[in-house]
C-alpha cells in the first residue's frame, strides 16, 4: 500500500512541475495540422465540412485559447495565441470560408470567429492580424443566397458589441482606416501591435487585403456595397420579403425589401439581432464614434431610405384614414416575438413595417450622439418628408391627402426623439407654403381632411416643443392689439364681436342675455370659489373674479336648450377631473419654456386695427360658428383643440381664451366672443324646431348608444347644441382649475 501511495504522488508531482503550456501549444499546433492535412490528403470536395473532423478541431483549437488566457490571465500573451497570430491562422480560415471547401466552411469559420470574440476577454479588434481577417468575413455576410445567415447576424452582433467596449476599433471595421506614420517606439511582436501602426506591415498587409483592393491610405466616406452597415442593413431584411418583392417589381433596387411581421422563428432572429447590432453602433457615446458615423459613412441615407421604401409601398387610396391617425404605439421588436402567423390584410402588414421601422429610428436617434442623431433626422426630413410625403400633402387627390395628413398625425404622436420631433416641427410649421396648407385644411370643403387636419395640430399642441404654439399662435397675441383702449374703466358685460355693431346691440338686447338670468343660474358656482375668490384678482384673469368667470361661460347657454339634466347628467364639475389633468399635462409640457408671468404691454392705438389671430385660431373661430351645421364628430375635433389651447398657462392665452371682459379692438374676436355670435344664431335657428326639449333628450339618448333611432328631424342641429352645452361646462371647468392654480 505504502508502495502505490509514492507512485501515486510521484505522478502527482510530475504532472503539477510539468511545464503546462509547452502541452496547450503541441496539442493546439496538431490540431491546426490536422485540419491543413485534411487538404492535403482529401480528394473529395463534396463531402459536407460536417461529416469532417474540422468542426472539432476547431472547437478544441478554442478550447485550448480559453484555457490558455484563463490560466495566464488577459494581460499576459500566451504561446497559443502568438502562434495564431503570427501564423495567420484566422486569414487562412477566412480564406477556406470563402471558398467554401469543403461545404459549409463558412459557416464554421463564422462559429469560431464569433466563440473567440465573444469569449476571449484580450481586445482583440485592435491586431492587425484580427480585425483584417474580420474585414474579410464581414464581406462574406449578407450575400444573395446565403444560408448562414443566423451565424452571420450572431458574428456581426458580436462585432459590434466589441466595438461598443472599445470604440476606437470602429474605424477599422468601417475600413476607414488611415494609415499613420512609424513613430520611433520599441520592436513589438504582431499580435500585441495595435492596427494604428498598420504602416509598419506594408508586405503583410498588401498579403492581407484582398484582390482588387489596393491598401492604399483612403478615407472615403462611402461604404463598400459588403460592408459592416450595408450587412446589418440587408439582415434586417426578410429573405422571404425580398424575393416577393423582387417578383412584384424586378426592376427595383435590391435594397427596397419589406419586412413581414410574421416569419420563422430563426429569421425573426436574424432580423431582431441585425436591429440590435445597429441600434450597439449608433449609440457609441465616446471619442469620434458618432462624427465618423455621420461623416464618413451613409448610414443616415441607407437608414432614411429603409423609411423611404417602406412608405412607398404603402398602399394609400386602400386605407382607412381612421385606422392609420390611431394606429397603436408598438415597440419595433415587437413584430419578432408576434406568434400569430396571420394578419388582417396585406395593407395592415405594410403599415405594420413602416411604424415599426419608424419606431426604431425614433430609438436609435434617442440613443445616438448628438450629431449622429442630427444627421439621420436631417436625412428623413431630406429622403421622407420632402420627396415623399409633401407631393402627397401637395396632390389633388383627396384620398392620397387625407390618408397622409392621417398618417402625419400618428406620425406626431409615435415620436418621441427630440432630434426627430425638431425636423417635423420644421417640415410641417416652418415651410411655408405648406404650413398655410395644412392650416387652410382645417377648414376644408371635406369634413374628413378637416377633421385629420384637426387632429394633426392637436397632436402637435401635446408635443414638448415651444415653437409649436410659438409659430401657431403666441407670435400673433404678442402684441395684445386685440384690446382696445378702455375709456371709462371695464364694463361687467361681454365684449363685442367682430360682426356690426347694429348686430351686436341687438344681441345685447335680446332678453335671453338680461341680469335676471346671469343672476338665476349664480347658484351654477360650488362654494370653493368663494374663499379663494376674495383677495385681488389673479393677473392672468383681468377684471372680475374667478367665480365671475366661471358663470359667465356658464350662462352662456340658453336654459331652453340644456338638456343634460335631463338625463341626470352632471354640470361642469363632472369636467373637473379631466380639466385638471389637461391643465396638468400642459404645464408640465411648458415648464422649461420659460413663458413670461406676467402680460407684456399692449399696443398703441393705432396698431389696433393691424389685428390678426393668426391662421390657425381663424380656422378654429371660423369652425366654431358652424357648429351648429357640422358634423358631431367634426365639432368634438374643434372643441379638443380649443380645450387644450386654453389649458396652457401662457398669460395671453389665458387671456385671449378664456377672459370674457377684455374690450376687444374694432374687427376682433376672441373665443367668448365667437360663443356670444353662435348663441344668438342658436336662439334664432331653435325657433323652427318643435318639441325641443324632447328632441334634445331624444337625441342625448341617440349619443349615448340608449336610442338607435337615426331619423331624428333636425340631428345635426342638435348634436350641435349638445356639444355647445358641453363645451362651455369644459371651459368653466378649465377656468375653475387654472385660476386657483396660477394664483399659487
Amino acid at each position: 500500500m505504502d508502495t502505490f501511495n509514492k507512485l501515486t504522488n510521484m505522478l502527482l508531482h510530475a504532472l503539477e512541475t510539468r511545464e503546462p503550456t509547452v502541452d496547450l501549444l503541441d496539442s493546439f499546433v496538431d490540431h491546426w495540422k490536422s485540419i491543413t492535412n485534411y487538404y492535403i490528403m482529401t480528394t473529395d470536395d463534396s463531402r459536407p465540412v460536417k461529416q469532417t473532423d474540422i468542426p472539432w478541431h476547431l472547437k478544441q483549437m478554442l478550447d485550448i485559447l480559453l484555457y490558455e488566457e484563463k490560466q495566464l490571465g488577459v494581460e499576459q500573451t500566451g504561446p497559443c495565441i502568438e502562434y495564431l497570430l503570427q501564423h495567420k491562422l484566422l486569414e487562412t480560415m477566412c480564406t477556406l470560408g470563402k471558398a467554401q471547401y469543403p461545404p459549409g466552411m463558412v459557416q464554421q469559420v463564422f462559429v469560431f470567429f464569433t466563440k473567440l470574440l465573444a469569449q476571449m476577454q484580450k481586445p482583440l479588434l485592435e491586431l492587425v492580424s484580427v480585425y483584417r481577417p474580420v474585414q474579410k468575413l464581414i464581406r462574406l455576410c449578407a450575400l444573395p443566397g446565403s444560408n448562414t445567415e443566423k451565424e452571420e447576424a450572431q458574428f456581426l452582433l458580436v462585432i459590434c458589441s466589441r466595438v461598443k467596449q472599445d470604440p476606437q476599433t470602429l474605424r477599422y471595421l468601417l475600413e476607414l482606416c488611415v494609415s499613420v506614420k512609424p513613430a520611433e517606439e520599441t520592436p513589438a511582436s504582431d499580435q500585441s501591435r495595435p492596427c494604428i501602426q498598420a504602416s509598419n506591415h506594408t508586405t503583410e498587409s498588401k498579403q492581407l487585403t484582398p484582390s482588387g483592393q489596393s491598401d492604399s491610405p483612403s478615407f472615403s466616406p462611402v461604404q463598400s456595397e459588403f460592408g459592416l452597415l450595408s450587412a446589418l442593413m440587408h439582415l434586417t431584411k426578410s429573405q422571404a420579403s425580398y424575393l416577393s418583392l423582387m417578383q412584384m417589381a424586378p426592376s427595383c433596387c435590391y435594397q427596397v425589401v419589406i419586412m413581414l411581421p410574421f416569419m420563422s422563428p430563426q429569421r425573426a432572429s436574424v432580423c431582431l439581432k441585425a436591429h440590435e447590432s445597429l441600434l450597439l453602433l449608433c449609440s457609441l457615446q465616446s471619442g469620434s464614434s458618432g462624427e465618423i458615423l455621420c461623416d464618413q459613412t451613409q448610414l443616415g441615407e441607407l437608414l432614411a431610405g429603409r423609411l423611404q421604401e417602406l412608405y412607398s409601398l404603402l398602399p394609400l387610396e386602400g386605407l382607412d384614414p381612421g385606422e392609420v391617425r390611431s394606429w397603436p404605439q408598438t415597440a419595433w421588436s415587437s413584430q419578432f416575438s408576434s406568434s400569430d402567423p396571420k394578419s388582417a390584410s396585406p395593407a395592415s402588414d405594410h403599415m405594420t413595417n413602416f411604424f415599426s421601422w419608424l419606431d426604431f429610428l425614433d430609438q436609435l436617434m434617442r440613443e445616438a450622439p448628438q450629431a449622429l442623431a442630427l444627421k439621420l433626422s436631417q436625412c428623413v426630413h431630406q429622403l421622407w418628408l420632402l420627396e415623399l410625403v409633401q407631393p402627397q400633402l401637395q396632390h389633388t387627390c383627396e384620398q392620397v391627402v387625407l390618408v397622409s395628413t392621417s398618417l402625419l398625425c400618428a406620425v406626431v404622436r409615435l415620436v418621441q426623439s427630440s432630434s426627430l420631433l425638431d425636423q417635423l416641427v420644421h417640415f410641417l410649421l416652418k415651410t411655408h407654403t405648406l404650413t398655410q396648407l395644412l392650416l387652410h385644411r382645417c377648414d376644408h370643403i371635406s369634413d374628413q381632411i378637416s377633421m385629420a387636419s384637426l387632429c394633426l395640430m392637436e397632436e402637435l399642441l401635446q408635443k414638448p416643443h415651444m415653437d409649436i404654439l410659438d409659430i401657431l399662435v403666441l407670435n400673433f397675441l404678442q402684441s395684445r392689439s386685440y384690446l382696445s383702449i378702455p375709456t371709462t374703466g371695464v364694463e361687467d358685460r361681454p365684449p363685442e364681436s367682430n360682426e356690426a355693431n347694429d348686430d351686436s346691440d341687438d344681441l345685447e338686447e335680446d332678453p335671453f342675455f338680461s341680469d335676471s338670468l346671469m343672476s338665476s343660474d349664480s347658484q351654477l358656482l360650488p362654494p370653493p370659489f368663494s374663499p379663494s375668490t376674495s383677495s385681488a384678482p389673479p393677473s392672468p384673469t383681468g377684471p372680475g373674479s374667478a367665480a365671475d368667470i366661471v358663470n359667465s361661460f356658464l350662462c352662456l347657454v340658453p336654459v331652453q336648450v340644456r338638456s343634460a339634466q335631463l338625463l341626470q347628467e352632471g354640470g361642469y364639475e363632472c369636467y373637473v377631473h379631466d380639466a385638471h389633468t389637461l391643465v396638468t399635462e400642459c404645464q408640465s409640457l411648458s415648464q422649461s419654456w420659460d413663458w413670461p408671468l406676467s402680460l407684456p404691454p399692449s399696443s398703441s392705438s393705432g396698431e389696433t386695427n393691424d389685428f390678426f389671430e393668426g391662421h390657425l385660431l381663424r380656422v378654429l373661430f371660423d369652425r366654431l360658428g358652424r357648429v351648429l351645421e357640422q358634423p358631431y364628430e367634426l365639432n368634438l375635433q374643434l372643441t379638443a383643440v380649443l380645450s387644450r389651447l386654453s389649458a396652457f398657462n401662457h398669460p395671453l392665452l389665458h387671456e385671449y381664451m378664456l377672459d370674457p371682459y377684455i374690450h376687444l379692438s374694432h374687427n376682433s374676436r376672441s373665443l367668448f366672443s365667437v360663443l356670444i355670435r353662435l348663441m344668438g344664431e342658436l336662439m334664432q335657428r331653435i325657433q323652427q324646431v318643435s318639441n325641443l326639449t324632447d328632441r334634445l333628450l331624444n337625441a342625448r339618448r341617440h349619443l349615448l348608444g340608449l336610442d338607435h333611432n337615426t331619423g331624428l328631424e333636425h340631428l345635426t342641429l342638435l348634436k350641435g347644441i349638445i356639444v355647445l352645452e358641453e363645451f362651455c361646462k369644459e371651459l368653466a371647468a378649465i377656468t375653475f382649475v387654472k385660476v386657483p392654480l396660477e394664483q399659487q
